[in-house]
């Protein structure tokens, strides 16, 4: 088996540390296995991504040290292949329309009966105020969800296998805990066409990736992507959760962080050598 993998950002701000880290682990990792590393573009969200985002990210990684095959796979020109995917959820009756905003959910979440308010891979756990709308009930400004009990109602046993630092093995899928603690995802949003947890698995089908590499961040929503993946019938590659760049107060790395944005580094004077002593050590991964 070739080994394919990505790195996936999304051009709505500058590449960071953390980006960066993520990116050449993937290199690395490709490059140790005599496999492809792909840049794909995560442009769903229309509304913030922007064209010179995308060009100043892609200089930063030739800049780092990285390349990649052409024509690069943006999700924008890719929304019929998503839509198809959702139809064929909703076909096996497993989605269903929802109006709820997320203040709506966040109150609904936060009712005394319901206990302390649990978050997963989307946020708050949906608690349901919609579940019982049919999909001929859709309207233009509905979120299009998964109803996860109906999902899992006859899920087989499934697993997927983990290569990263701190999830190592062989992990199976629990229908509880997707019901519990993964909950009613959005599959499908307004203006967006499709939800990241829906793309990525048609994407990752569609480049033939067979390892996925990415934060520890995500190793949650993994659960999620095999179900779905089980669902449409798609092959469910091998994942590496690798760390996450953290600040001095704990918190990971995201675009607000300017400050350690891969361009600012290069103004002020840094090589990618330097980039690389600030990173942990590739050769621990």
């Amino acid at each position: 088996m070739t080994f394919v993998t990505r790195f996936a950002p999304s051009p709505t701000g500058p590449l960071h540390l953390g980006h960066a880290y993520s990116a050449l682990i993937g290199f690395h990792i490709a490059q140790a296995a005599g496999g492809q590393f792909l840049l794909r573009i995560d442009d769903l969200d229309q509304t913030r991504a922007r064209p010179e985002w995308e060009a100043q990210l892609q200089d930063d990684l030739h800049w780092l040290g990285l390349d990649w095959p052409c024509p690069l796979r943006r999700q924008s020109q890719h929304l019929v292949n998503y839509g198809a995917a959702l139809d064929r959820l909703s076909a096996m009756d497993l989605t269903y329309p929802c109006s709820c905003t997320r203040r709506d959910i966040a109150a609904a979440a936060s009712a005394p009966q319901e206990g302390a308010p649990q978050t997963g891979p989307d946020g708050l756990i949906y608690p349901g105020t919609c579940r019982g709308r049919g999909m001929a009930e859709a309207g233009p400004d509905d979120a299009i969800r998964l109803n996860m009990v109906k999902a899992t109602r006859a899920l087989p046993e499934l697993t997927f296998t983990e290569t990263g630092p701190n999830h190592k093995g062989v992990h199976k899928l629990s229908p509880e805990t997707l019901i519990h603690e993964v909950g009613d995802v959005v599959l499908s949003r307004r203006q967006m066409g499709a939800s990241y947890h829906l793309a990525v698995v048609i994407d990752d089908t569609a480049q033939e990736i067979t390892h996925v590499v990415r934060g520890e961040d995500l190793f949650e929503a993994t659960s999620l992507h095999v179900l779905l993946q089980h669902l449409l019938g798609l092959p469910t590659p091998i994942y590496h959760h690798h760390e996450l760049i953290r600040d001095e107060s704990g918190r990971r790395l995201a675009k607000r962080d300017d400050a350690r944005a891969i361009a600012t580094y290069r103004a002020d004077g840094m090589s990618p050598e330097d980039i690389r002593s600030i990173l942990p050590p590739l050769s621990d991964i």
